[in-house]
């Protein structure tokens, strides 16, 4: 066994995975030694003016310096550090990369949104019980700058990246609280144009299952099972009929913020961004749905996972990109 950390830092969180890999005939497999979350919104403002603002820089390269701690005390061995949307769309990002090197003396990888696409399917895939849920897959990571889409079984076939998640689409978007009814018809109009987008390259109605990752799933998955605090045991795996996964999206976007912030389940750092992407969820399952119709089939359940690209980091902490400590 080798014992791994996995960072991902995305739009709205950075996350650590300390887990040990299990190497063997069949593929590998993770044991969860430490799992962390901090929401840092490090892509404040970026797709306004497409620079890191030195105060989200600064908050996410202290959380940086906590987890370069962890690591320590947990006896890492090797790390892999991966930064997305946010980052990707930076001007200014070398000032994030030197701040990483400077605090986990690893060189974060800003990657691509076929390489998110691709480590999200992996963490995915890794949890996925074939007995209850047949392929082919439809993965779904909705993030704070970007929503990964890919179909595959036991790997990816087609993926695309959109250029849109749950801080992007407040930011330009839902203004007010609860937002206009002029304002959720603007946000879903871009939400079902990148959706055009993504299903000329990837055949959504070929899915037999659809798949939701990270935290707008994850919390709209919540609301849904009336769970009274965060219970990641009860969403990891739970099959939602469509209609109690679309009602909990209305319900999540329409109420206020303060109503949101009294939900037991809800992270103080999702509480104004919950809405926009609920909004995203609910547009990817009506289409996906649709389109699945259209081929003459039913998508009547969305499954949630709490296995996403933090566990595809971690796997593929092996490959290229990680660092031995």
């Amino acid at each position: 066994m080798t014992r791994v950390a996995a960072i991902d830092c995305g739009t709205n969180s950075i996350r650590l995975l300390i887990a040990d890999v299990r190497a063997g005939s069949t593929a590998p497999r993770l044991t969860d030694v430490v799992r962390r979350m901090e929401i840092v919104r490090l892509g404040q403002g970026v797709d306004r003016t497409g620079r890191l603002d030195p105060a989200a820089l600064a908050r996410t390269l202290d959380v940086a310096r906590q987890y370069a701690q962890t690591c320590e005390q947990h006896g890492v061995e090797r790390i892999r550090f991966v930064a997305t949307s946010a980052t990707r769309d930076a001007e200014n990002r070398q000032e994030f990369v030197a701040g990483v090197r400077a605090a986990l003396g690893v060189e974060p990888e800003v990657v691509s949104g076929a390489e998110e696409a691709a480590l999200s399917f992996a963490g995915a895939a890794s949890a996925i019980d074939p007995g209850a849920h047949p392929g082919p897959y439809l993965v779904v990571d909705i993030g704070g700058g970007s929503t990964e889409l890919v179909l595959g079984q036991g790997e990816p076939h087609a993926a695309w990246s959109m250029d849109i998640g749950c801080v992007r689409l407040t930011e330009r978007h839902l203004h007010d609280d609860p937002p206009t009814a002029a304002q959720e018809e603007a946000a879903r109009a871009d939400v079902r144009a990148m959706l055009d987008l993504a299903g000329a390259e990837v055949p959504l109605g070929v899915a037999r299952t659809l798949v939701g990752l990270a935290g707008s799933v994850t919390t709209v998955t919540a609301h849904a099972l009336d769970l009274p605090a965060y219970d990641p045991g009860a969403i990891d795996g739970a099959a939602l009929p469509v209609a109690d996964a679309l009602a909990s999206c209305r319900t999540l976007l329409h109420a206020t913020r303060a109503e949101r912030a009294a939900m037991g389940f809800m992270h103080p750092g999702r509480v104004d961004v919950i809405g926009a992407g609920a909004l995203v969820w609910s547009e990817v399952i009506s289409r996906v749905r649709a389109e699945v119709a259209a081929r003459g089939g039913a998508l009547t359940t969305v499954v949630t996972s709490e296995h996403d690209i933090l566990d595809g980091i971690a796997l593929s902490v092996g490959t290229g990109g990680a660092v031995d400590v």
